[in-house]
């Protein structure tokens, strides 16, 4: 089953909860969070007390994606403040297993992000602890920016590694997606699409949510 996760960074921030109301309504499956630091990623945006603040708004699963240097170092605050999914870097977490193997002994499914750059050979020796490995179609950062292709041949390669292993783990992608390319990213083998100004920016978010999980 194709799930999206809208980006909460492309909301109105002055209407947060109508925002979440109106992605419920709206066939969304999460609210992907990105957490920015302004080191790992030039740009800040908001810390656990924002996803306390969402988690007491919305029923929705919380997709929070740490885009921080040394995520080890709040793991836990963030899954006490409603984390359902938490994401961290492989460049930004020097010990990744141990960072990993700590998000999911407290119940939380754990992921893995990968920037465009950053090859897949990575994950050799974490794949059993991992739920989700998500794929950077963009550099991250900002939002708004154009698709990279070569995304597309990355996750192909990180579909046919995970079935080779017999795993279950989700593949998402984040980065310049639209009910346009989504096709192209499902035939790939991604599961989770995340997708921020296409969903907010759109006069019908439900129709765009409905396109890219069953495009044509």
């Amino acid at each position: 089953m194709i799930k999206v996760a809208p980006s909460i960074l492309s909301a109105d921030f002055a209407d947060m909860n109508a925002a979440l109301k109106k992605m419920e309504v709206s066939g969304a499956d999460y609210i992907h969070c990105d957490v920015m630091d302004g080191v790992f990623v030039p740009n800040i945006t908001f810390g656990q007390i924002m996803v306390k603040a969402l988690r007491e708004k919305t029923s929705l699963p919380l997709d929070v994606h740490l885009m921080i240097i040394q995520p080890e170092r709040f793991t836990d605050e963030f899954i006490e403040a409603g984390a359902d999914l938490l994401v961290v870097h492989a460049e930004a977490s020097m010990h990744l297993c141990r960072t990993l193997q700590t998000i999911k002994a407290r119940g939380v499914k754990a992921g893995v992000a990968l920037n465009p750059h950053t090859p897949l050979e990575v994950l050799e020796y974490v794949y059993d602890y991992l739920d989700l490995v998500l794929l950077m179609s963009v550099n991250p950062g900002f939002g708004g920016q154009q698709f990279i292709p070569s995304s597309l041949e990355k996750a192909a390669r990180l579909r046919e590694s995970i079935v080779k292993r017999g795993l279950d783990i989700d593949i998402e992608m984040d980065g310049g997606l639209s009910a346009g390319n989504a096709k192209a990213a499902i035939d790939a083998g991604v599961t989770i699409l995340v997708a921020g100004s296409a969903i907010f920016g759109a006069p019908d978010p439900a129709g765009v949510i409905a396109r890219m999980k069953n495009p044509k």
